[in-house]
């Protein structure tokens, strides 16, 4: 039995590990475990406080101040930019040093991609999970009000700005392409996707999971919503020359809609309910893509492959 090793083009130049020592040094080994250890940390250190404030667990006498009627810009926020964001900036400059971060800076700018990735994410996205909640509603939908629909841009550039540009830096841009390098896409994308669910975990003892009315179930449907909807996001990256903006807007189009379109238009979908119908809907597109990709999920198949002898 033999396992085919990936090798794809390069995407970072590291300087001489022989020149480095210590602790850059045991970054410079482990870049992708860094990563993860680092932004799990400061951004769970970051919602510490508001995980024990009156917004989440009410051991802290304290609320944090609602903004645009929700108190997740004043209580998350912070958290989400030292995450993930932060650490890929930091691992990228210890590792791969200017021109590394070149890299990692420019795929923010690739705009220039197909017209159908775009409608993809503005129209397709929006679309499916209209349909999706239709059908796990019975068909109970009303028509968008004025306000939810004069909301929808200004929802997407706001969300852009925050979910966005706080998490794709680091989990599509950093942690995806690496991954990649090591391990077949399919694979990858099964590792990226539960370390980015346990990212989420602390949020869910807050107003941000539901807090104290979520149920354990919610939770498990959020996790396996991550795990197949990172499968989508690794198939977009992929097919738009690892575009960072086509995946924030595939993210945020998902938050987006979730949060401006379907309670206006399901005001009787529980939460539960809505975390199933994004569970179920993500499964299938994943599955989709996976078949249709045989797994490679729009990453070439690379010009060469090195057969690694192994055990049965």
């Amino acid at each position: 039995m033999t396992l085919q090793r990936e090798t794809t083009t390069g995407t970072r130049t590291p300087s001489d590990p022989g020149a480095r020592s210590g602790l850059r040094a045991v970054i410079s080994r482990h870049p992708l475990i860094t990563f993860f250890l680092l932004a799990n940390a400061l951004s769970w250190l970051a919602w510490t406080p508001y995980v024990l404030s009156l917004n989440g667990l009410g051991l802290w006498h304290f609320e944090f101040p609602a903004i645009l009627g929700t108190s997740q810009l004043a209580g998350v926020l912070p958290g989400a930019y030292l995450g993930p964001i932060t650490s890929a900036l930091v691992v990228t400059a210890l590792v791969d040093g200017r021109p590394g971060l070149r890299r990692w800076a420019g795929r923010l700018w690739r705009w220039r991609v197909g017209w159908r990735w775009y409608a993809l994410a503005l129209l397709g996205v929006p679309a499916t999970m209209i349909a999706g909640s239709w059908v796990f509603t019975g068909g109970d939908i009303h028509a968008p009000s004025a306000a939810a629909l004069a909301f929808v841009v200004p929802g997407l550039m706001l969300q852009m700005v925050t979910t966005g540009l706080a998490e794709e830096p680091g989990w599509r841009d950093f942690a995806l392409p690496r991954l990649q390098e090591r391990f077949r896409p399919l694979a990858s994308s099964f590792i990226l996707g539960p370390l980015w669910a346990l990212w989420h975990m602390p949020l869910f003892l807050t107003e941000w999971g539901g807090f104290p009315d979520g149920s354990w179930a919610r939770t498990a449907a959020f996790a396996g919503f991550c795990i197949a909807f990172n499968i989508v996001m690794s198939w977009v990256f992929n097919r738009t020359n690892q575009s960072l903006p086509l995946s924030m807007l595939l993210h945020v189009g998902v938050n987006n809609t979730a949060s401006v379109l379907l309670p206006d238009m399901f005001p009787t979908m529980s939460a539960d309910t809505h975390s199933l119908m994004l569970l179920v809907i993500s499964c299938l597109a994943a599955a989709a893509i996976v078949i249709g990709t045989r797994g490679r999920l729009g990453l070439p198949a690379p010009a060469s492959a090195e057969a690694i002898p192994v055990r049965s």
